[in-house]
């Protein structure tokens, strides 16, 4: 599948992102771009079944709607030890969205997911999340295996880690 389908259907925006990677920002916004030529007032952002992806990526994602604001923060134990903004021109941010959850939705989807509902700028609809709140690194070993291991917990903007609890919608 495509990382990034969109669509108009009555006024509608749909844009449906699979997952996140390099090439998400930018068809995403592209996708954007033409709701906005279009006339689009309202928007549908399906992230239903994304298993994630990049922080770069959800960055971007996030910027159609907000502007320069706080999208996650990481800490270990109670340190931050970053803060995470949303990158670009938020050409979204005053149309009214909802976002499309379920237990397939994991990581960056609930980094957007998240974000977009503290800053007050989406209504969840759906089913709760994954509930991938950790941040995690590969580490090269001997031999050439790898072994993957958590360096730090994400929070939403007002503070929430969603780790093993996901995120519920605000209309299931």
């Amino acid at each position: 599948a495509p990382t990034v389908e969109s669509e108009i259907k009555d006024g509608v925006g749909i844009l449906t992102v699979h997952r996140f990677n390099d090439e998400t920002g930018k068809l995403s916004r592209t996708a954007a771009e033409e709701f906005v030529r279009q006339g689009v007032n309202r928007v549908v952002l399906d992230l239903r079944g994304n298993p994630g992806g990049t922080v770069s990526s959800a960055k971007l994602l996030a910027g159609l709607w907000l502007d320069n604001q706080v999208i996650m923060t990481e800490r270990r134990g109670e340190e931050i030890v970053d803060t995470v903004k949303s990158i670009g021109q938020p050409i979204l941010g005053d149309t009214k969205t909802v976002v499309l959850i379920n237990g397939g939705s994991a990581s960056a989807s609930e980094i957007i997911a998240g974000a977009l509902k503290d800053h007050g700028k989406a209504t969840l609809v759906g089913e709760k999340s994954f509930g991938k709140g950790s941040v995690q690194a590969l580490v090269s070993l001997s031999g050439g295996a790898q072994m993957r291991i958590t360096q730090s917990r994400w929070f939403t903007p007002n503070g929430k880690n969603i780790n093993k609890t996901g995120i519920s919608p605000d209309v299931k």
